[in-house]
């Protein structure tokens, strides 16, 4: 079919498929209507993205900067900042106690490359003309 989560989906529900329903001309027409309803929940919740995307609150329009803004600088604490502060507490004040160290990098870098794939459908929006400019 040509989108991936489609093609998972149906890998998934044709074993059990092909044992339920053995008419090849049934298969298809139930395979066609589990498509076309995998496509209308996207377009569903594209259109909640729209309406989010439109609206003047930043707590509503912004969440997605502000998730950005926050991995930003967890990751900039979490592989710098704590660092160079502690380098410069040790060298400088060695009395100080230690700085705060993040955990769960892992989720952490979940979050990183969420977003990255975020900013990636964002510049093919870009390329493709359709992005919505303030």
């Amino acid at each position: 079919m040509g989108i991936p989560i489609l093609d998972t989906i149906l890998d998934v529900v044709k074993g059990p498929l092909d044992k339920l329903i053995p008419d090849k001309g049934k298969k298809a027409e139930f395979r066609h209507a589990l498509e076309m309803e995998i496509l209308r929940t996207g377009l569903a919740q594209m259109e909640i993205n729209k309406t989010e995307a439109k609206h003047l609150s930043v707590f509503v329009a912004g969440w997605r900067p502000f998730i950005g803004w926050v991995c930003g600088f967890a990751l900039m604490w979490h592989f710098m900042g704590f660092d160079i502060l502690n380098w410069v507490r040790v060298a400088f004040f060695p009395e100080a106690p230690e700085p705060p160290a993040l955990g769960g990098s892992e989720t952490l870098v979940t979050v990183l490359l969420s977003m990255l794939g975020l900013g990636g459908l964002r510049t093919v929006e870009k390329l493709k003309g359709v992005s919505r400019e303030r």
